[in-house]
């Protein structure tokens, strides 16, 4: 998902008029169409790059799949779809998605470095005005892209959750409560527009050209664990995300749906396929020294993501395996690419450095802050013990 995409697509002579067994039949009439022209016309919005660039290809190329029509603020590379350009906010999109059957809304921004309040005024109004726009176009189904993050990662979640899990995330990480918003918008969408049906896909953490807090996570020298935690990774591959959206798309599932790796990855077993040793601190240290590092903008993760390297938010997906979806990654395959897609890349508490700040400012980087900040909280409680 990314946020900031116009091209598209005889008479028989009488003395020769065959025989009635001979004709062809109209193209209208049922099993003469090929599947192509009996399926859906889609439309994805911010369909110019990330998983909309790519979805749009798959969808493009699918012989289940009528037309594609991509909307995003440029033009993307899919020669195939029928593009227009604008943002999703402007209500002339409901122009645009006229003769669309299904809507899939990918325009979203969870880019870190994004200015939290544009950020939630692009991600909530944009997903107002699709999904107003598509209830006055007549589409009858829009798809929507969350995070199985929603759920919240708590200490006592179960392993792995259902989907139909109380969402008890809370808005204190990284885009989570856009996210929060938009599950609410899809819940009240069908009654607010009568004939509407939201799908809403929920992907574990996302890999595959992606950059998150959790994608960052591995791009650190030492994998950061906080004392006490439990942590279970799950992921999910790009390509099995398009897979399912795919799916809901086709209408061979729909509902809150989650989807990720079949299983999950416990701590030590991600310690010993990286090859990243970890880096432990106490709960109140971690957590604390985090908060103090985003507050003076050494970070761009607020403290709040750290959760979600604590606790488990495993998902079943057991809707989408009941429709006879399977992932095609599994978790070891993930992070294999995830690391090769880090390679190369310095990140010290959420932060990327280039290569020579890496070596040369170490001393100065945010790992030495956060170690500092923890340092400070040390000896505030040894004084305290001493008083």
């Amino acid at each position: 998902m990314s946020s900031p995409d116009p091209q598209v697509r005889a008479a028989r002579n009488h003395s020769a008029r065959p025989s009635p067994d001979d004709r062809p039949r109209p193209a209208t009439q049922r099993g003469d169409q090929s599947p192509a022209l009996r399926g859906p016309v889609v439309a994805v919005t911010g369909a110019a790059s990330g998983v909309g660039a790519l979805l749009t290809e798959r969808l493009a190329a699918s012989d289940e799949i009528k037309q594609v029509i991509a909307i995003d603020e440029r033009r993307g590379e899919c020669a195939a779809a029928q593009w227009h350009i604008l943002d999703v906010r402007d209500p002339a999109i409901a122009d645009k998605l006229r003769g669309a059957d299904v809507v899939v809304h990918l325009a979203l921004d969870l880019d870190l470095e994004t200015d939290p309040a544009a950020r939630t005024a692009y991600n909530v109004r944009g997903t107002q005005t699709v999904l107003t726009a598509a209830a006055a176009a007549g589409v009858h189904r829009v798809v929507l892209c969350t995070s199985a993050m929603v759920y919240g990662a708590l200490p006592d979640n179960e392993l792995p959750l259902s989907e139909d899990a109380e969402l008890r995330a809370t808005a204190e990480a990284t885009g989570v409560g856009d996210l929060l918003e938009i599950e609410r918008l899809a819940r009240r969408a069908p009654r607010a527009h009568p004939g509407l049906n939201v799908t809403v896909v929920r992907p574990s953490v996302l890999v595959g050209g992606t950059d998150t807090a959790l994608t960052r996570y591995f791009e650190s020298p030492r994998l950061l664990v906080v004392a006490g935690s439990r942590p279970a990774w799950q992921f999910c591959h790009v390509e099995d995300l398009c897979s399912a959206l795919e799916y809901a798309v086709l209408e061979k599932v729909e509902g809150e749906l989650a989807v990720g790796c079949d299983g999950w990855l416990e701590q030590e077993e991600v310690e010993e396929l990286s090859g990243i040793r970890r880096m432990e601190l106490p709960s109140a240290v971690a957590l604390g020294a985090a908060a103090r590092l985003h507050r003076i903008g050494l970070t761009p993760s607020p403290a709040g993501d750290l959760a979600y390297t604590m606790y488990p938010w495993v998902v079943s997906g057991s809707r989408l395996h009941d429709a006879g979806w399977r992932p095609r990654w599994t978790n070891e395959e993930v992070l294999a690419e995830l690391l090769e897609e880090a390679s190369g890349r310095h990140t010290v508490a959420g932060r990327r450095l280039g290569r020579k700040d890496a070596t040369a400012a170490g001393a100065a980087g945010a790992t030495v802050a956060l170690l500092g900040a923890a340092a400070v909280v040390r000896r505030a409680r040894k004084a305290r013990r001493r008083i």
